[in-house]
């Protein structure tokens, strides 16, 4: 199963067919998902699931009805053990961004992280799982699939956060922080610390 977000509301995808009580249920072979995205931002569904019987198969259906923009991001920790949060949009967030052309997602998640926090020496030491969320820019629908990357650095200097990215805030934050920081942030964000 994949949860694809839509205006943080979970779309499902699914290869179960489950019977319906919260939810609404959609042939993901037939549906026009335009439509529901529209119904989803209008907040006349509030939960979907999308049915195809083939697991393997599910997430590239989707990709063909719906352009695809690749990300990469960080879940970066100091020597501390502190995370590094970004303040955008009036929510806490992690650093990340879309792939430049003849790069590879590791690059993205780096270059990203250092650009939008000013954090250098940043070391992967783990890939984590992808999200995915359907946002709309230039009138157009489009899928973000963000590669997440956990990170460590050492690094001590001043955060500098990337303003015209629409950035106020850098922060590194504790156990307790981050828990409160999650409070107000999405809801795919969230799946990065279950």
């Amino acid at each position: 199963m994949y949860k694809v977000f839509v205006n943080d509301k979970p779309l499902f995808l699914t290869n179960e067919v489950q019977k319906e009580t919260d939810f609404q249920l959609f042939l993901l072979e037939s549906i026009d998902i335009k439509e529901l995205i529209i119904k989803i931002f209008k907040n006349k569904v509030d939960k979907a699931f999308l049915y195809h019987p083939d697991e393997k198969e599910m997430l590239k259906k989707l990709k063909a009805k719906i352009p695809v923009e690749k990300a990469g991001g960080g879940l970066v920790y100091n020597a501390k053990d502190e995370v590094l949060f970004i303040y955008r949009n009036n929510k806490w967030d992690l650093p990340k961004g879309g792939i430049e052309k003849g790069e590879e997602i590791e690059e993205t998640a780096i270059r990203e992280v250092e650009e939008e926090t000013g954090v250098k020496g940043l070391t992967i030491v783990n890939k984590l799982d992808k999200t995915y969320h359907i946002f709309k820019r230039n009138g157009r629908y489009k899928l973000k699939i963000t590669h997440w990357f956990e990170m460590r650095t050492k690094y001590t200097g001043p955060l500098q956060a990337q303003a015209d990215e629409g950035i106020d805030k850098v922060e590194w934050k504790s156990a307790d922080q981050v828990q409160a920081a999650l409070k107000n942030s999405y809801e795919n964000i969230k799946l990065l610390f279950e």
